[in-house]
């Protein structure tokens, strides 16, 4: 064995780093669609965080209110503002969110951040699908009967929390704390 290949330090060589985050990257896309995928995906999670604030008031009116006429009307509209909008929205965000994750150097779950904000928005839609399916929605509009002030009152808190994740969400992509998850390496 040479004196190189047993001290590749002492021969003025340096060992080579690992692969860059770029380098492991599956997906690359060019500059122009990973711009297109980040608008989409901004311009649907503000939506969609618009859509629960607006499901936010619409809750809160129907819960308040002492008009049966306007408290119908309202559950009648959460129900097309759900399947209208925040369906689709949640997961035009979901998909175009893991579509930059991993097309970048963040990745899906290289950074808590990012990890948090998938987390975050899978659970802003599995509670909304546990909240408006189409039997609750017809329940609630069923006529002109609302549902029971206990019933209303935890629609107001869980909408409401929904709000809070997406506002989370969206803390952390403004701060974006640099903090990686860890990787674990096999012990020898």
């Amino acid at each position: 064995m040479s004196v190189t290949q047993s001290q590749p330090h002492s021969a003025g060589l340096r060992p080579r780093p690992g692969p860059s985050a770029a380098d492991r990257q599956w997906w690359r896309p060019r500059p122009s669609t990973r711009k297109l995928i980040t608008v989409v995906h901004v311009v649907s999670s503000v939506a969609l965080l618009g859509e629960v604030w607006v499901l936010v008031l619409l809750n809160l009116t129907a819960t308040q209110t002492s008009d049966a006429a306007l408290a119908h009307s309202a559950y009648r509209l959460m129900s097309v503002l759900v399947f209208g909008g925040g369906i689709p929205l949640s997961f035009i965000s979901l998909f175009s969110g893991i579509a930059l994750g991993l097309g970048s150097r963040w990745g899906v779950a290289r950074h808590y951040w990012v990890f948090a904000k998938l987390l975050l928005l899978i659970g802003v839609v599995l509670v909304g699908m546990v909240l408006f399916t189409p039997e609750v929605m017809a329940d609630a509009t069923a006529g002109g009967a609302s549902p029971s002030a206990g019933r209303q009152w935890t629609q107001v808190a869980v909408v409401s929390a929904q709000a809070v994740m997406l506002l989370a969400a969206t803390a952390l992509s403004v701060y974006k704390p640099r903090r990686r998850i860890g990787r674990r390496r096999p012990r020898p």
